[in-house]
């Protein structure tokens, strides 16, 4: 090979490699920019789409939601434990399209007011069914995620003259007790929410949850040596950004975004699932019987830790169960993560069960 041959091959291969360095630094820096952005972007873009917050007095306690534009029928959705309102964003845009969405923050989350005494499934219920119908004045289809797919059950069952719909995305039913939940190897909810709670409040040495949560957590714990890193950068972090949402650089979202809203949640909230109390007086099965409008119970399909942990919110015993329960039940089951409608998990799917429950309510 001749110099002048040997001279053009080393250019294009140092051309190659600093084209290759330049793109691997930009993937980098756009995988950690995902990390401590993307959920402030999906939020942003519910508010761009319409989305306000609001506040309401119901039943002598404040209630805070998020209302997008009436566009259509009205929807209620009802968010899962440790989470809020916003967990809803990446939906929000799509179905603000089509529907008068209002999502609210259950007791205990957000800006809802914070006291134990409202910690019940009824409790919740009760004032959710008052806001529908101080804010709708109409039917309406009510959607629900884990421990809020159980509230949407009991708004579904107690309020059968508006609702006109029900969707149940992934919900603990006959998991909820501390006896159930328990059962076998035992649940992850309880391992990664309950329990760790329950523990919080049985100690003063920490004082933000997310620290603690952090430090103590089952999930973060299957993440090896890396949990001691995690919860060093989570007190760091709350440590400088006291008023901030946790996030980390260099960690997968879909493994963090769990704590995202922690910061704004009561663990009290999580201490009522540890003792059963938030289900006091509730018979779930006469529950779900007394549904009567058309339901969609979207599972994310059943799994099992190494340690034998049931990972999803049922068991196939139980969901069984509950489409046995309800009269007009048609259930889909998903392989997905236990947050169907997140971003990182299947927002699509969710959005069509949605417009299928909608469909079923009009025919």
């Amino acid at each position: 090979m001749g110099t002048t041959t040997r001279t053009k091959v080393l250019k294009v291969v140092g051309v190659g490699l600093a084209v290759t360095i330049v793109a691997a630094v930009a993937g980098v820096l756009v995988y950690r920019d995902n990390n401590l952005h993307a959920e402030e972007r999906i939020v942003d873009a519910a508010y761009r789409a319409g989305f306000e917050e609001k506040k309401a007095t119901v039943n002598g306690a404040t209630i805070s939601y998020g209302e997008g534009p009436n566009n259509g029928p009205a929807l209620m959705l009802v968010h899962g434990q440790g989470v809020e309102w916003k967990d809803y964003a990446s939906v929000l845009p799509e179905l603000s399209k089509r529907y008068h969405v209002v999502a609210v923050d259950c007791f205990g989350h957000g800006k809802s007011d914070h006291e134990p005494e409202l910690y019940t499934c009824k409790t919740n219920g009760d004032a959710i069914i008052a806001l529908a119908k101080q804010v709708f004045g109409r039917d309406y289809i009510v959607s629900g995620h884990s421990s809020g797919g159980i509230l949407a059950a009991y708004i579904a069952s107690n309020d059968t003259e508006h609702v006109s719909g029900c969707m149940l995305e992934d919900p603990p039913l006959f998991r909820v007790s501390p006896q159930q939940i328990q059962e076998g190897a035992g649940a992850f909810a309880w391992y990664d929410g309950y329990t760790v709670a329950h523990e919080f409040l049985q100690q003063n040495a920490v004082t933000d949850y997310p620290t603690w949560y952090a430090a103590h957590s089952y999930l973060f714990g299957l993440f090896g040596g890396l949990q001691d890193k995690m919860a060093e950068q989570t007190k760091e972090f709350r440590t400088r950004h006291p008023d901030a949402h946790v996030v980390y650089e260099w960690i997968p979202r879909a493994w963090t975004r769990g704590i995202y809203y922690m910061d704004e949640w009561d663990p009290r909230f999580g201490d009522s699932f540890y003792d059963g109390s938030w289900l006091e007086g509730i018979d779930q099965e006469e529950m779900l019987r007394k549904i009567e409008c058309p339901t969609v119970y979207l599972k994310a399909m059943t799994d099992y830790g190494k340690d034998g942990v049931l990972y999803a919110a049922t068991t196939d015993e139980d969901a069984a169960r509950v489409v046995a329960c309800i009269p007009n039940c048609e259930k889909t089951e998903i392989k997905s993560g236990h947050d169907i409608h997140s971003d990182t998990e299947h927002p699509a799917t969710f959005v069509e069960a949605i417009d299928k429950v909608a469909r079923l309510s009009q025919s």
